[in-house]
């Protein structure tokens, strides 16, 4: 069985590297004081999946009876998709500003929309993700971030 995460953030993400994913860059530019830049029109959606839901989801799948699919792979998210826009502002809001920037430029390779159907998962597993999104940007808002 193998997990297929989507847009993990949280307390102890590494900063300012390619794979750290964009809640990490956002709360990388609040830390220098900076407004988070956010590309295209800020409504692309994505899901949000807080690492704590991520290891239990990993506790849940390493746990689980063999039956489970064993060569299956499940997406692991929140189920709620939430805009990038949002989420900057969210994470923006909790910090105590400034408040993102919507650049209106483009990146190539980016994709508009990628959300996750976790009930695969919730179904085999008996998984559900448990940190809302505003608690958990508020709880990122304040983490502190790894150097590397």
């Amino acid at each position: 069985m193998s997990l297929r995460y989507h847009n993990v953030y949280g307390p102890g993400m590494p900063r300012d590297t390619p794979y750290a994913g964009v809640a990490s860059f956002f709360r990388s530019a609040l830390a220098r004081g900076e407004a988070p830049r956010v590309f295209e029109d800020g409504r692309q959606r994505r899901d949000f999946v807080h690492v704590r839901d991520v290891a239990t989801a990993n506790v849940a799948a390493l746990t689980a009876d063999s039956a489970a699919g064993s060569f299956t792979a499940y997406n692991t998210g929140s189920g709620t998709p939430h805009t990038v826009g949002e989420m900057a502002g969210a994470l923006a809001s909790a910090y105590g500003g400034p408040d993102p920037v919507v650049t209106g430029e483009y990146r190539l390779g980016d994709v508009r929309h990628i959300t996750a159907d976790s009930s695969r998962l919730r179904a085999a597993l008996g998984w559900k993700p448990e940190v809302g999104f505003e608690e958990g940007m508020r709880e990122f808002a304040s983490a502190g971030l790894r150097d590397d």
